[in-house]
C-alpha cells in the first residue's frame, strides 16, 4: 500500500460517498498501530448553509464522523481478510465516550485526524482519536465501532 491513499483509494474501502464521505486523504499508517487522515474543510461544504449563517461553524458530529471514517480505514486495512470478501462486513459506528471539542473548525481549515487503536478484534474495535488544526488540538473522543 503506497501513501498517501487519495479519494479513489477510499471509496474502494469505504463505502461512504459525497456528501458523506469525510476524509479526503490517509498520509500515514501503520497497520494495527496508528493512522493519520486529512481533512480540507471547504466553504461549499452542505452544512455550512444551515450551520451557522453567518458564520460557519463545521458541526461537532461531523468531526466526530470524520474521525471515524479514519478509524474506519485502520480497521479494514488492518484485517485483510475483511477486504478480499468479495461483500465486506460493513463497519458500525455504535459508540462514543470522552467526546470533547476545544476550538471550532470553519471554512478554509484542514483538520488531521490522528487514530489509535485501544482494543482491537474481528468483531470490535475501540480507538482514540484526535483532530487537530494547525497543530492545535479542536476534538477528540474514544469510538467504538462493530464488524459484521
Amino acid at each position: 500500500m503506497e501513501l498517501p491513499l487519495t479519494y479513489r483509494e477510499i471509496t474502494e474501502i469505504l463505502p461512504h460517498r459525497y456528501p458523506f464521505l469525510l476524509v479526503d486523504r490517509i498520509i500515514e499508517m501503520e497497520l494495527n498501530k496508528k493512522v493519520v487522515g486529512i481533512k480540507n474543510v471547504t466553504a461549499n461544504e452542505p452544512f455550512f448553509q444551515g450551520h451557522f449563517p453567518g458564520e460557519p461553524i463545521m458541526p461537532g458530529v461531523l468531526i466526530i464522523e470524520a474521525m471515524a471514517q479514519v478509524g474506519g480505514m485502520l480497521a479494514r486495512l488492518s484485517m485483510p481478510e475483511v477486504l478480499e470478501k468479495e461483500d465486506p462486513d460493513p463497519i458500525r459506528f455504535v459508540a462514543m465516550d470522552k467526546v470533547k471539542f476545544r476550538k471550532p473548525v470553519v471554512p478554509g481549515d484542514q483538520i488531521r485526524f490522528e487514530i489509535e487503536p485501544l482494543r482491537k478484534g474481528t468483531k470490535v474495535w475501540k480507538v482514540a482519536g484526535k483532530a487537530f488544526v494547525d497543530g492545535q488540538l479542536v476534538a477528540e473522543a474514544v469510538l467504538v465501532a462493530t464488524i459484521g
